[in-house]
């Protein structure tokens, strides 16, 4: 039997390098080129990516970036390489972990390449995407399927699926939630998760006939929308609440960041925080819980934009409750996703 380690390659979206227009502006090239992000025609696509996108869009996010950089580096890729050091740490001998984003810095060749070197026969692939989507898991899948597949020796591949529902993934969020409402004590709690455009949403719907045609359906995971990015945040969200023992009336969800005028999934982050504050609600809590590490998104569209609008309109705090990251309940979740079961004894 092979002594070789057990390899585990951890992979998130991806950040650039700095947070100065060039750099910005070579990462979002690389990602709004990739086809299941953008999803139109490849004219089309390079149409709007070079003459809408990438004249304007870099020097914008950069200034966005600026705000949450720290001398470490991007907010992702530290807690994303935090979360890889800790696991490695969890799980001991036997395993070589390593981490990689879909765009970006470190590449998944680069990481499949330090794998290969540790003498990795077996792998398991995490893509770091709670809820799935073509975008996002869809994309990281094919982009280390195909790397692999250039290689003439090609591990065993296994990979773990989106896990919305999981309760180790449920449970870390708990842990690292509760304390911080229990302090902010909010008058209300939103879920706001990454948006997507609805013609996406539609796409992944296998029946054609069950997707955004009614209001209810996302009520409940079923066959036809097992694979729906929204009923899977709906599910995430409603089993959150339920953890944290949140009234229906004192939750809601929203899907935040659309980009572009084609219609997104909807309530939109950007409208409902201050319509809550125009309705009354002082102390705003929100939770991401599609990201399971601080990001742009997270510390810079919530944290502070999203802060200012919810004052501007009435509002007295909002508090943004921390991702996972790297902390002990989600690596221990991580851990229990990429060991193998103990092996059953024979009496």
């Amino acid at each position: 039997m092979s002594d070789s380690p057990k390899g585990v390659l951890l992979v998130n979206l991806g950040t650039p390098d700095a947070p100065q227009s060039r750099e910005v502006r070579a990462y979002l090239k690389e990602f709004l080129s990739d086809p299941r992000v953008i999803d139109i025609a490849a004219v089309g696509r390079w149409l709007l990516l070079h003459l809408f996108i990438l004249p304007f869009r870099p020097a914008k996010s950069a200034k966005a970036y600026r705000k949450i950089w720290t001398s470490a580096g991007s907010p992702l890729a530290v807690h994303t390489r935090d979360l890889a050091r800790a696991l490695a740490n969890r799980l001991g001998n036997g395993f070589a972990v390593e981490w990689a984003m879909r765009y970006g810095q470190p590449s998944i060749p680069s990481a499949l390449d330090r794998l290969n070197a540790r003498g990795v026969e077996k792998l398991t692939v995490l893509p770091l995407y709670p809820q799935y989507a073509s975008s996002s898991g869809g994309s990281t899948l094919e982009a280390v399927y195909r790397e692999v597949g250039k290689r003439w020796n090609v591990p065993a591949i296994e990979t773990v699926p989106p896990f919305y529902d999981q309760p180790a993934f449920l449970d870390a969020f708990e842990q690292v939630a509760a304390p911080v409402l229990c302090e902010a004590r909010p008058d209300h709690v939103l879920f706001s998760f990454h948006g997507l455009p609805e013609r996406q949403i539609r796409k992944s719907d296998e029946s054609g006939g069950h997707c955004l045609v009614a209001e209810s359906c996302c009520d409940a995971i079923v066959s036809a929308n097992r694979n729906c990015y929204r009923a899977q945040s709906y599910f995430t969200a409603r089993a959150l609440a339920q953890r944290l023992r949140l009234p229906e009336a004192a939750f809601s969800v929203s899907f935040q960041s659309r980009l572009g005028r084609t219609p997104w999934i909807r309530p939109y982050t950007d409208v409902v925080i201050p319509e809550l504050a125009k309705k009354g609600v002082k102390r705003l809590a929100v939770l991401v819980p599609s990201f399971v590490a601080d990001c742009l998104e997270t510390l810079e569209e919530i944290g502070i934009r999203a802060q200012e609008s919810f004052i501007q309109a009435g509002g007295e705090s909002l508090t943004l409750v921390p991702s996972l990251n790297a902390h002990p309940a989600w690596v221990d979740a991580v851990a229990s996703w990429v060991r193998p079961p103990p092996a059953l004894e024979v009496a």
